[in-house]
């Protein structure tokens, strides 16, 4: 709609085994194709039907094809943290080429090393200056408040978000009392000073929930006035959804790259930023050859942002 496109009918069903069957009712011939498709719900369907789709379009002869993917699966499988771990977001890479993808769009990557995982263009849009909008227009007394991060690999987003702000900032270290796995797990202030502030706590992922509880109530320990969480990508798998509201926050805001609607319907703290008009912007510029340098700063800033 923001395009002022239509998308092609296509046409997505299973078989009675649990294979999937893909038609694209238009020519794509020598088309610049966009497929776009996020990691969420049954996330091996969703990017098995991505897959399918992008192989369609390379045997139909179109020109290019760009993988639009919001939320990138298994992106937090990204390295190998112990022995005989799979780095499966490689895998994922590996797949989406081989199927004759030539560029992928995709935003907030867990590790921005998985660009160095495609052989093909990959570009890795931010909601940063979504959510720095965000906290100018709807959380009152930001000035006062500082940026924190739920873990050290936080660090480098949320101090940009502070340096932009021009607030300070904090980190919070996760660890568990005991070296048993089941040992009860604990988080302490390691940088920053939260007294009589109000905390934007900012992480990229939320699934279960347990991390943004466990970083709420050391931070309202810590002396906070309010607590806002700001996330990318709002998994909301793993939890009773019933029970966020329950927890020591003001609100919780996420971002689109998955739809929010149920969730949304469960969750009255609950807020959604809508990213169509960046995503939109990106596919419009590649699209016509310009540079989507500007998606990462003050175009998204000023463009305003929009709440669903």
């Amino acid at each position: 709609m923001l395009l002022n496109v239509p998308t092609v009918p296509c046409t997505v069903k299973k078989f009675s085994n649990g294979e999937i069957n893909v038609k694209i009712s238009e020519s794509v011939r020598d088309e610049d194709v966009f497929i776009i498709q996020s990691g969420c719900d049954d996330v091996n369907d969703n990017l098995m039907e991505l897959l399918i789709l992008i192989s369609a379009c390379k045997t139909a002869s179109a020109r290019r094809i760009t993988a639009v993917i919001p939320c990138f699966p298994y992106a937090r499988m990204d390295k190998k943290d112990k022995s005989r771990a799979p780095i499966t977001a490689k895998l994922v890479a590996n797949m989406l080429t081989v199927a004759g993808c030539d560029h992928v769009i995709t935003m907030d990557l867990h590790a921005s090393q998985i660009q160095g995982f495609f052989d093909i263009p990959v570009d890795n849009l931010w909601s940063e200056p979504l959510m720095i909008g965000y906290i100018k227009r709807s959380i009152p007394g930001w000035q006062n408040g500082i940026v924190v991060s739920p873990d050290a690999g936080g660090a480098k987003r949320v101090t940009a978000m502070a340096d932009k702000l021009n607030i300070e900032f904090a980190l919070i270290h996760r660890k568990r009392d005991g070296k048993s796995l089941t040992a009860p797990e604990r988080m302490e202030l390691l940088v920053g000073d939260v007294k009589d502030k109000v905390a934007i706590l900012v992480d990229d992922m939320i699934d279960s929930g347990s991390t943004l509880a466990l970083a709420a109530r050391t931070l309202y320990e810590s002396g906070a006035k309010s607590v806002h969480a700001l996330i990318s990508h709002g998994l909301l798998s793993g939890s009773n959804l019933s029970l966020i509201d329950e927890l020591p926050i003001h609100e919780l805001v996420v971002t689109n790259t998955i739809p929010q609607n149920k969730h949304q319907e469960s969750v009255a703290k609950l807020k959604t930023i809508d990213i169509s008009p960046t995503i939109a912007e990106s596919i419009r510029r590649t699209h016509n050859g310009e540079s989507i340098s500007l998606l990462f700063g003050e175009w998204a800033e000023t463009s305003g942002v929009h709440v669903l």
